[in-house]
C-alpha cells in the first residue's frame, strides 16, 4: 500500500498491464493488424467495455487520484503499443479507459445527502 492507503504505483502498473493482456486474449493484436481479418465493431466494443468496466471497478475500490489515473492510462497505453496494436486502436482504448475511470458515480448515500441540484 502507498501513502494514504491507496494502491502503489507498482500495483497500478500491474493492473494496467493485466488489463491490456485481458484485451489481447479476446482481441489479439494480429486481428487489429490484419485488414483481411476484420471483426465486427460490436465485438471490439464488447471487449473494450468489459475491460473498461473492470478498470472502473478498480477505481471505485481504490479511489484513484489524478496522478494515479494518469499513471494507469500511460502504462495501459504503452502495454498496448508493446503488444503490437495500431496507434488508432491504442488511442481509442486509452481514451476510453480515462473516460471510464474519470466518470465514477458517487454512491447513492452521498447523492441523497447532497440533495437535488438547485433550481435556476
Amino acid at each position: 500500500m502507498a501513502l494514504f492507503g491507496g494502491p502503489s504505483g507498482k500495483e497500478i502498473d500491474a493492473f494496467a498491464k493485466d488489463l491490456a493482456q485481458t484485451i489481447a486474449k479476446r482481441y489479439p493484436p494480429a486481428l487489429d493488424a490484419a485488414p483481411e481479418k476484420r471483426i465486427s465493431a460490436n465485438r471490439i466494443t464488447k471487449v473494450l467495455e468489459d475491460a473498461l468496466d473492470k478498470a472502473a471497478d478498480f477505481n471505485r475500490a481504490h479511489r484513484l487520484g489524478v496522478y494515479k489515473k494518469a499513471r494507469l492510462g500511460n502504462t495501459f497505453r504503452w502495454e498496448l503499443k508493446e503488444l503490437g496494436y495500431s496507434d488508432r486502436f491504442v488511442e481509442i482504448a486509452t481514451e476510453g479507459l480515462i473516460v471510464y475511470v474519470s466518470n465514477v458515480k458517487r454512491p447513492e448515500s452521498a447523492q441523497a445527502k447532497s440533495g437535488p441540484p438547485p433550481a435556476k
